[in-house]
């Protein structure tokens, strides 16, 4: 997997893979969208952008389908999330 980090950008890091070429893009409010089918050289394009939101916009966002981004530490499973903040989730009231 290659990472790219932008700084100065709502775009805030790309994630490409080369073995399934889904591309994950993580925006600066937290969200991640998935894209799948996206070729090396959309994500080096992408990478040398000068502005790779606009970039996303013009040449990503309506041209590959979309996908479920892939679960990394820095975004844990939402169901095991909600555990590890409410406790094991038996549903009861402790006395």
């Amino acid at each position: 997997m290659t990472i790219k980090t932008f700084s100065g950008s709502r775009l805030r890091k790309a994630e490409w893979d080369a073995a399934t070429r889904q591309l994950d893009i993580h925006w600066a409010n937290g969200t991640v969208q998935a894209y799948k089918q996206v070729p090396d050289e959309v994500f080096r394009r992408l990478c040398a952008a000068p502005n790779p939101a606009t970039y996303w916009e013009d040449r990503i966002a309506d041209e590959y389908p979309q996908g479920r981004p892939r679960q990394t530490p820095e975004r844990p499973d939402p169901e095991q999330a909600f555990r590890n903040l409410f406790g094991g989730g038996g549903g009861g009231t402790e006395s």
